[in-house]
């Protein structure tokens, strides 16, 4: 068996970056950039108003206030797209608003809020903009600044940079396709609902699951069906999904039921074993290996013990794959507010709430710790952490604890 943060090292090792592809500005959004780019453009193109108002000489408005107005010439009106004609000289103004080009001499805008205006001279009756409400040229962007470094990851603020840099397409690492197989007779899709519902059959949970989790981790998962329990069935699904993904995630199968052809199959097809089994609970069947050149990564079947090796293996070496440096969700350390007993040897992983408070992570678990009661992972929101040599701990005790629910703050480090 392989320890918990051995196998995660080995499986993010053993799969590599994906390479670009060119896609629309509008489909880029948290996709990983690919190529650093820099900037074609002058931007602010030229020194601009940032409000609307009267562009002005500082000079000729210092000292205004309401008892003491600064009449100005108003020389003409400069909106937005439009260029000036006239530069301003001593006792003139321009009328523009925001966004429109300075005219020659002016050094700030003054606010309209703080004027009056007849249509050809303007009373200033404040003169707390003398030299402000300017934009200047290049002091967002200068032509042949680094903008972006390959590696970023394309939020709403880098999608505008790029918009503003007239890029209309960008290169990024291609999104993972994730081929999803079930196996086992007992399982059945939802169009087999009257089967299931009379507990003739179970549902495969995992596949709809599996889809969710994949898609969360912004790639493409591809169904490639249940396997039948027997190896022509199981060959037939594993190379469809050699053939078409970039990465295969089996649910089930890996155990050594009599019934469990997967591994004997996988050896059949000459797969490059890297983990077989792992120190942990729930999930010690989870293996990972290389078949027909494409990484595999076979989780066990109950439904939680599926959930918790995705997140603790998969979506790290998706997170690779397509191109992050972030690639495990953060880990917290916590005070458990209720005794906790494992049965030690394995590291465990247990259903938990974990809240934030003012003396720090307080968690306490969701209940009943089985692997096949999914509901438990409808009211987790963490993974609460029991190292292998740990068999009982009072309340009280410091524990880390993986944040399910923490989309934002990825981090580098492993939770172990």
């Amino acid at each position: 068996m392989n320890g918990v943060r051995e196998a995660m090292d080995l499986m993010v090792a053993g799969v590599s970056v994906l390479p670009a592809e060119e896609v629309a500005l509008r489909d880029a959004l948290g996709r990983v950039l690919a190529e650093d780019v820099d900037s074609p453009l002058t931007l602010p193109a030229r020194t601009n108003s940032a409000m609307d108002g009267f562009a002005v000489r500082a000079a000729d408005v210092h000292g205004a206030a309401k008892g003491a107005p600064r009449r100005l010439t108003v020389l003409e009106q400069v909106p937005a797209g439009a260029l000036p004609t006239r530069p301003i000289g001593p006792g003139e103004a321009t009328r523009v608003f925001t966004g429109a080009p300075l005219p020659d001499g002016a050094d700030g805008v003054i606010r309209q809020e703080d004027t009056t205006f007849d249509g050809t001279t303007v009373i200033v009756l404040d003169d707390r903009d003398a030299g402000r409400n300017v934009r200047f040229a290049g002091e967002d962007l200068k032509p042949g600044a680094r903008v972006l470094d390959a590696g970023t990851v394309l939020g709403p603020a880098q999608l505008g940079v790029l918009a503003s840099m007239a890029m209309a397409r960008v290169r990024v690492r291609r999104r993972a396709r994730v081929g999803i197989l079930a196996s086992g007779d007992e399982i059945v899709d939802l169009d087999q609902a009257e089967a299931i519902l009379a507990g003739r059959k179970t549902a495969s949970s995992n596949s709809y699951t599996l889809d969710a989790l994949v898609r969360l981790c912004g790639a493409t998962p591809v169904q490639l069906g249940i396997a039948a329990d027997t190896p022509a069935s199981v060959r037939e699904k594993l190379e469809a999904g050699i053939a078409s993904c970039d990465l295969i995630v089996s649910t089930a199968g890996v155990s050594v039921g009599e019934f469990d052809y997967l591994r004997s199959v996988l050896e059949a097809m000459d797969c490059r074993m890297v983990v077989s089994k792992v120190r942990m609970r729930p999930g010690s069947p989870t293996s990972f290996g290389i078949v027909g050149g494409v990484p595999w990564i076979g989780l066990p079947g109950n439904p939680v013990s599926t959930m918790v090796c995705f997140e603790l293996f998969v979506r790290p070496v998706v997170r690779k794959m397509q191109g992050h440096t972030l690639l495990h969700r953060r880990t917290v350390r916590t005070i458990t507010e209720e005794p906790i007993h494992t049965p030690g040897r394995l590291t465990h992983f247990l259903r938990a709430v974990a809240r934030e408070t003012a003396d720090g992570w307080r968690t306490r678990l969701t209940g009943p710790q089985g692997s096949g009661i999914l509901t438990s992972m409808t009211k987790a929101n963490a993974l609460l952490i029991v190292p292998e040599e740990i068999e009982h701990l009072a309340a009280g005790a410091v524990l880390g604890a993986l944040l399910l629910d923490d989309e934002r703050t990825m981090t580098a480090e492993p939770p172990l």
